[in-house]
């Protein structure tokens, strides 16, 4: 089969840089939070460095740090954004971004309600399914139609490229400039990377993502710029959030340029990670490609059981603004408190049969999107791009299976977790 002309070496070199970054040990990262559920639910010490991964906290802090592990205890911190706090990201992973603390990530209390208020309409599921068309003909004719005829394919050699497509589409950047897409892209991945473990290591990293940022941004703000001069009349992201409003209030062109940047970022990679695990365990699931086949209403519950499963991103950090107890044990104002979502999505006190992947099992919310005000706000895109790539997938690749003569799909990741390879077949 002949490379697709879209194939980037950038981008794919910054998405394996980015995974490789946050991959961690090889360990069994369920057993390990199953342990710490039975013996130290709330542990004082960085978890997510004896994992061997980095935090949105960044290296340089000298904050305490402790880790949660019980839904429940995670469930109380993720909805109480007062007490639970995001700020100390503009001094992380925001430094990356500029550092001007304007990503949405890392506002707190009337600046992040303020913000979300104005971006929120334009993620809602009603605003968000007019783009459908848009979005299918994205996926099904420009990457899943074109493998028909090879009968073999790494699903990631779309996996990669069809959400980034998706995401820059709708936003509004023009169409005849799909390859800047991916170069963009490898910007948002290296930005991303930032974060390290060693500061040595994060300030050389900080001097890339830095770069990177403000290319993208001078590259969005250009664009919002046009958008607003041509009269912002259109459907594309840009365009909506040039006419959202909320409470008397506007958003500038520095604030949607600051905030397309990070989802330029974002955007595409999250979806990417679950898409390969939703295919993954679509195709190692016993009967269960067969059901899905023949009732597509099941693809919802899939994705759904899919992020509850292996969630792409296992942990979420906030900071105490006051002193608090969890589970009996004194967390002091300013300490950073790691919510492991890797845990509470097998929280056996939550889930009946947690290690089981069972898209039949009775919904209850994980916390793969997150909860509370923080929310994913992107989440209904996300999972509208995943159900069309299925679909599409069913669709057009006849009794698509996993290739024989190829590795098995693993998903893997101390914190960005996904499986770099999905290789199938097809009749």
């Amino acid at each position: 089969m002949t490379s697709p002309t879209y194939r980037s070496e950038r981008l794919e070199k910054a998405y394996a840089a980015l995974s490789a970054n946050y991959r961690g040990a090889d360990i069994d990262l369920f057993a390990v939070c199953k342990d710490k559920r039975d013996n130290n639910p709330v542990m004082a010490g960085d978890f997510m460095a004896t994992l061997g991964v980095p935090t949105h906290a960044g290296a340089a802090h000298t904050l305490p740090v402790y880790a949660l592990f019980k839904y429940n205890d995670i469930k109380t911190v993720l909805q109480d954004a007062a007490t639970y706090t995001s700020g100390f990201i503009a001094k992380g992973l925001g430094t990356f971004f500029g550092g001007d603390g304007l990503i949405i990530l890392a506002m707190d209390g009337e600046t992040h309600r303020k913000a979300r208020g104005l971006l929120q309409p334009v993620f809602t599921p009603q605003s968000v399914n007019p783009w459908r068309a848009e979005i299918e003909r994205n996926i099904r004719d420009e990457f899943i139609l074109p493998l028909v005829p090879h009968k073999r394919a790494d699903l990631m050699h779309i996996g990669l490229y069809f959400p980034i497509r998706v995401i820059y589409a709708l936003i509004g950047f023009p169409q005849d400039q799909s390859n800047d897409f991916y170069d963009y892209a490898a910007m948002g991945l290296t930005i991303l990377a930032g974060p390290q473990l060693d500061k040595a290591k994060e300030e050389e990293s900080r001097k890339l993502a830095v770069q990177a940022t403000t290319t993208l941004y001078e590259r969005v703000l250009a664009l919002v710029q046009t958008r607003r001069t041509e009269g912002a009349t259109g459907d594309d992201l840009v365009s909506r959030l040039i006419r959202a409003t909320f409470e008397d209030r506007s958003l500038t062109d520095h604030e949607i340029a600051t905030f397309v940047r990070s989802l330029v970022a974002a955007g595409g990679e999250t979806t990417t990670r679950t898409f390969s695990s939703v295919m993954t365990l679509l195709l190692t699931t016993p009967g269960l490609i067969d059901r899905v086949r023949a009732d597509r209403s099941l693809i919802n519950k899939l994705i759904d059981e899919s992020v509850r499963f292996e969630p792409t991103s296992t942990v979420k950090v906030r900071q105490t603004s006051k002193d608090v107890e969890i589970g009996g044990v004194h967390i002091p104002k300013g300490a950073l408190v790691q919510c492991v979502i890797a845990s509470a999505n097998r929280d056996e006190e939550a889930f009946d049969n947690p290690d089981v992947f069972d898209i039949d099992r009775k919904p209850k919310p994980s916390f793969t999107f997150g909860f509370g005000p923080h929310m994913c706000i992107g989440q209904f895109v996300a999972k509208l791009e995943l159900q069309i790539a299925v679909n599409a997938v069913l669709d057009l690749l006849p009794n698509v299976r996993l290739d024989p003569d190829a590795p098995a799909p693993q998903i893997v990741g101390g914190q960005l977790r996904g499986a770099a390879s999905v290789p199938v077949i097809w009749d």
